[in-house]
């Protein structure tokens, strides 16, 4: 029996986001090699709803291979129909290295903009400021200066 049990209700949303995939690991002649169970856990890994299509006429054969790869693998076995397979394992989580040399991204800052008039409420202002520019004082957006390049160095010696 696979690891992953699923309700008929999960399989059913299962089938309807797998209905537009292409399959994306083709078993031949061989069978189940080891190198068709590689890629079909690397498929899982990235992608978690896969497509398996078997180029064999033999109705049980496809049936115990996609029992087989089920049991192997972790994955719960969605649909048979014809000679596509449909398998789905939940993906693992990836964790993301943390690059201590990386910039701050676009932020977001609130600007207040006074009204000349007194008792108006002051306007407030959200605005995005990328890593190249800077806020001025009265609210406007400066970009960095740019360095002018060596006119000895740009002429190519």
């Amino acid at each position: 029996m696979p690891q992953i049990h699923l309700t008929p209700a999960q399989r059913k949303d299962y089938r309807a986001e797998a209905h537009h995939l292409d399959p994306v690991v083709m078993i031949g002649a061989d069978g189940l090699t080891p190198s068709v169970r590689k890629e079909v856990d690397a498929a899982l890994k990235a992608h978690g709803l896969i497509k398996v299509r078997v180029f064999s006429d033999d109705r049980a054969a496809r049936e115990t291979m996609l029992q087989t790869l089920a049991d192997e693998l972790d994955a719960a076995p969605i649909q048979h129909i014809g000679k596509l397979l449909v398998l789905w394992r939940p993906q693992p989580e990836k964790a993301r290295p943390v690059d201590e040399e990386r910039k701050p991204g676009p932020r977001e800052v609130k600007v207040l903009k006074f009204a000349k008039r007194g008792g108006v409420k002051p306007e407030i202002k959200v605005v995005k400021v990328l890593g190249n520019q800077r806020l001025t004082p009265g609210g406007q957006i400066k970009r960095a200066k740019t360095f002018k390049k060596s006119v000895k160095k740009s002429a190519g010696g």
